[in-house]
């Protein structure tokens, strides 16, 4: 990545330090890799906010804000749910749309698309979901309890990547690129778990509608139609129908996600050809006057060019891209200030030592993550059926096994699903949640120093 020192610009100019940044060209994975930074940034502060808030003085009216009721209607129709539940089964499915996004274009150009970088991560994923959810088991085999098991299996993304990238100088690059791909897979791993085994009762005709509504977005794929608005349209009926049907209504996002068009309206040759034709009439047009609100026909040779570098752009990327700020400052920490804050009384903390559902959701995550994901990743390079990323070593993948063990986001998603009507067991689980992430933060960051090599790796 260029540094803005290497970039051409205009001497006679001052440039503030962010409108250096539009002189930057970044790759898809380095402004990927910067987003998932930021959310983990913005995460961290708003869980902060939250406990804070969950013991303080203004504790009570904190927890009763989650209780009030907001609804929207048309005539008698009206659909009413708790702050709460608008948050979790409604903002929450623009980040699952987001999630839902970067699985697509990680398994169709990303490092799962590679059936031979892709090995490593898919195994060490699946051991850091498998082994997880026996270690919870152990401790939660039956009873009301039971149903948490699937609590400690998700890596929150944005929080790992967050604590690795702050090491960037100290470990290789494909360290990183490792943990995006193990990250992903296990997000898929999360989704899948959420829609088999965290439903309600299921209503048949609504998830009828719900399909015949998916149907309409693939139709929509296939028949080339690269405008995003009808998808967004749909996934809103989509959303509306998995409410009433029973299973997740976040999940309309991971499968809006897998209909919006990989192709763009223009190839990049085609879009070539056309730029430089309309840079010939930006130079003829402005001559006579620069100012675009004088200036028709330098107005109209401005459009053109905007809307030609919307249509070379995949719509999938494009929806990515301008998605990601939303989400990361405002779907994400809404979330984290509605599920995060609780209340850390003295009595709360002892139990944390006792109590069998924060055990195993701690045992999940700090033990069964590291175990899991360590034991796959061995047995994976054994058996010849993946290799370890460029310039890394195997002691280097314990240490973003032991990363892992942040659930936080997802974790704390699967627990209000697994214990909505435990409030106990959830405080709980939220707890264990918590404790892991924090530790799991700490111990891998020190791992990965110890493990570090003096001078910036590649």
């Amino acid at each position: 990545m260029s540094s803005p020192e290497q970039l051409p610009h205009d001497p006679d100019r001052l440039y503030a330090p962010w409108e250096r940044q539009f002189l930057r060209v970044v790759t898809p994975f380095e402004e990927f890799i910067h987003r998932q930074t930021t959310t983990g940034l913005v995460l961290m502060g708003t869980t902060v906010l939250a406990l804070l808030l969950a013991n303080s003085p203004w504790a009570e009216p904190y927890l009763h804000l989650l209780e009030n009721y907001a609804s929207i209607g048309i005539g008698d129709w009206t659909l009413r749910l708790s702050l709460h539940h608008w948050v979790n089964d409604g903002l929450m499915m623009l980040f699952f749309f987001v999630v839902g996004l970067e699985l697509k274009r990680e398994l169709l150009v990303g490092e799962l698309a590679r059936p031979r970088q892709a090995a490593l991560p898919i195994a060490a994923a699946i051991g850091g979901m498998l082994v997880p959810a026996a270690g919870y088991w152990l401790l939660n085999q039956e009873g009301e309890t039971a149903v948490g098991w699937g609590i400690p299996m998700a890596t929150d993304i944005a929080f790992a990547i967050g604590v690795l990238v702050l090491l960037a100088h100290r470990v290789p690059q494909a360290l990183i690129t490792f943990l995006v791909a193990l990250a992903i897979v296990d997000d898929l791993g999360a989704v899948l778990v959420i829609a088999l085994f965290y439903t309600a009762e299921l209503s048949w005709f609504w998830l009828q509608v719900a399909a015949a509504v998916l149907a309409a977005m693939v139709v929509l794929n296939l028949g080339g139609v690269r405008r995003t608005l009808p998808y967004l349209l749909l996934m809103l009926l989509l959303w509306f129908a998995l409410l009433q049907s029973g299973v997740h209504a976040t999940l309309a996002g991971v499968l809006g996600a897998f209909t919006i068009p990989v192709l763009p309206r223009y190839d990049p040759a085609a879009f070539s050809v056309r730029l430089r034709e309309l840079t010939d009439r930006l130079e003829q047009s402005h001559r006579g006057n620069a100012n675009l609100l004088l200036n028709d026909e330098l107005n109209a040779v401005v459009q053109a060019m905007e809307q030609g570098v919307q249509s070379v752009q995949p719509p999938l990327l494009r929806l990515e891209r301008s998605l990601h700020l939303p989400v990361s400052l405002l779907v994400i920490p809404v979330f984290a200030l509605f599920n995060a804050g609780v209340p850390l009384a003295a009595e709360t903390v002892g139990r944390l030592w006792r109590d069998p559902v924060s055990l195993g959701v701690m045992l999940g995550l700090l033990g069964g993550k590291t175990l899991g994901i360590t034991l796959a990743s061995w047995l994976a390079l054994k058996l010849g059926l993946g290799q370890l990323p460029a310039g890394t070593e195997f002691r280097q993948i314990v240490g973003v096994a032991l990363l892992g063990g942040i659930g936080f986001t997802m974790a704390i998603f699967i627990a209000e699903l697994a214990f909505a009507g435990q409030p106990d067991a959830l405080l709980m689980a939220k707890m264990g949640v918590l404790f892991s992430s924090l530790v799991a933060g700490v111990l891998g960051t020190l791992w990965l120093l110890l493990c570090a090599r003096p001078g910036r790796q590649r």
